[in-house]
């Protein structure tokens, strides 16, 4: 099975209606089950391949969801393209609840996480430095700025939760110049990475986190209505994106295992996985 376009849904999008013709799979993996079975179907007639980040019904609390099972179990379908939504707060004044961001840069604030697939017998060091594709952001930025709604480009900050944020973290990361707040991108992004996927972030915003004086604090039932709000609009906005993504992967993305590996090569077939191996480092052992 090959699906090039991916679809990682974040809270608030554990269906999406405007998906046809599904088939939902089972995907194993050397790290474990992802979040959920893949759904395998057409948005406006081009085929992608989804998945609930929490799990249907958000079962998967930010720091235990098994981001490698879900980007391998992705990757193993093919994807090439990574399309991840998720709920932010926001750090500043002018971006409000129910505006959208596409993500630029990302701080991983995060303790806990896997994040890397290379961790026993192999060494890798991957560039991350722009985390997320330029072509495929830009692509994700007009598909949005079309839905007529307000929206920004900015830097992400990830936080282990699955506690909020206290004043004076929220003020500290304000004082960064940081513009959203959230708990699910990294290391996503940067397992998408190792697994050389183009990948954008469509963030909705759903509150000011708890800096904002004058304006409640975030809590559960904030979220849950401005991502109601805008069910609508991110609909809309992927149907738009998805029959865009086709152009030729001329990035960076596609390549950026090579010259990554500092493990002697011969070491290598004798201590990994060979699960492993075959998806994300045959590459790497020609």
């Amino acid at each position: 099975m090959t699906v090039n376009i991916g679809i990682i849904g974040g809270s608030g999008l554990y269906n999406i209606d405007i998906i046809k013709n599904i088939e939902e799979i089972n995907v194993n993996t050397p790290f474990g089950k992802p979040s959920d079975k893949i759904t395998i179907g057409k948005i406006q007639g081009v085929e992608v391949a989804f998945l609930p980040r929490h799990g249907k019904g958000h079962m998967n609390p930010p720091h235990k969801v098994n981001y490698r099972a879900n980007i391998f179990a992705l990757k193993e379908c093919g994807v090439e393209y990574l399309v991840s939504t998720a709920a932010v707060g926001s750090l500043k004044k002018k971006i409000k609840p129910c505006d959208f961001v596409i993500v630029d840069q990302l701080i991983d604030h995060t303790a806990k996480r896997h994040s890397t697939f290379f961790d026993k017998g192999i060494v890798v060091h991957v560039g991350f430095a722009d985390p997320f594709c330029k072509k495929l952001s830009d692509l994700a930025f007009d598909a949005v700025k079309e839905q007529k709604v307000d929206l920004y480009r900015g830097t992400y900050i990830c936080i282990e939760g699955p506690q909020f944020s206290t004043r004076a973290e929220s003020n500290l990361y304000r004082s960064w110049d940081v513009d959203v707040v959230g708990m699910t991108l990294a290391p996503e992004a940067k397992l998408a990475r190792e697994a050389e996927m183009c990948t954008c972030g469509i963030l909705t915003v759903t509150d000011y986190d708890c800096w904002y004086e004058g304006e409640d604090d975030v809590s559960v039932t904030s979220i849950v209505e401005n991502l109601k709000k805008n069910d609508k609009n991110s609909a809309e906005i992927i149907k738009r994106l998805i029959p865009r993504i086709k152009y030729d992967r001329i990035c960076n993305c596609k390549n950026i295992l090579d010259g990554a590996m500092i493990t002697s090569p011969e070491l290598i077939k004798k201590n990994i996985n060979p699960q492993v191996n075959k998806i994300l480092l045959n590459r790497l052992t020609k």
